[in-house]
């Protein structure tokens, strides 16, 4: 990515941060009734395996801040270049759910406090009714798999690198299929954090849990991956 400026590079990410939460948090709040938990699962997955393809030259295709700290750590990118990725990320983010809004408010009888916009939660505000500890353990190892197929499938002894928007897009899709029912699926603090900034209220206060949680995921998944690519690349 050194051939790309980092202002390009964090556009890139910026506008396919708010392109992920346009497509899966879009679907959740607009078609969820019709489309199901399956359908939103897709949504999620079929957007980022779009986006691998359409943005990854550019920026390598992070749209999460999670992703990023997993290449930090992996020493795929510079502290610096990564933060403004992260800053990115997050305004990507808050415009796509500002424009997922923008669509619900006008539909008749949407209501951001009874309907939401895509929310992740606990306690009361989780979908299945779970407490922090399972939701934290759900996003610790759903970011774990998750950072861990990104980092594998773009690594250079990835067995086809130019393909890896394919089971980094299934990977998602699977993972919301697992954690839709638990908290609506985070595994990505912009993706939390954009919905939730323009909820307020509940979701503002447990948004720590789907910042903090997706993060240990991602180093435990960068330390797993090291401790299993670095021994191959040296045979």
């Amino acid at each position: 990515m050194s051939e790309v400026s980092t202002a390009r590079a964090a556009t890139a990410e910026g506008i396919g941060t708010g392109l992920l939460v346009v497509g899966g948090v879009g679907t959740a709040v607009l078609a969820g009734d019709s489309v199901g938990t399956i359908g939103i699962a897709l949504a999620f997955g079929l957007t980022l395996l779009a986006l691998v393809f359409a943005i990854g030259p550019i920026s390598g295709c992070h749209v999460n801040p999670a992703v990023t700290l997993g290449v930090l750590l992996s020493r795929g990118i510079e502290p610096a270049r990564a933060a403004v990725y992260v800053v990115a990320q997050v305004i990507g983010a808050i415009a796509g759910a500002a424009v997922v809004l923008a669509v619900a408010s006008g539909r008749p009888g949407y209501s951001r406090a009874a309907d939401g916009l895509g929310t992740n939660g606990f306690g009361s505000a989780s979908t299945g009714g779970y407490g922090l500890v399972p939701v934290a353990i759900i996003e610790v190892v759903a970011t774990a798999i998750l950072v861990f197929v990104v980092l594998s499938a773009t690594s250079r002894t990835a067995s086809a690198p130019h393909a890896a928007g394919v089971p980094i897009g299934l990977t998602l899709t699977v993972l919301h299929l697992v954690a839709i029912g638990i908290d609506s699926t985070s595994v990505n603090p912009a993706r939390s954090i954009g919905p939730a900034v323009l909820t307020g209220h509940l979701a503002l206060s447990q948004l720590w849990v789907f910042i903090v949680f997706p993060l240990v995921g991602a180093v435990i998944a960068a330390s797993v991956h090291r401790l299993l690519v670095t021994p191959a690349r040296a045979a």
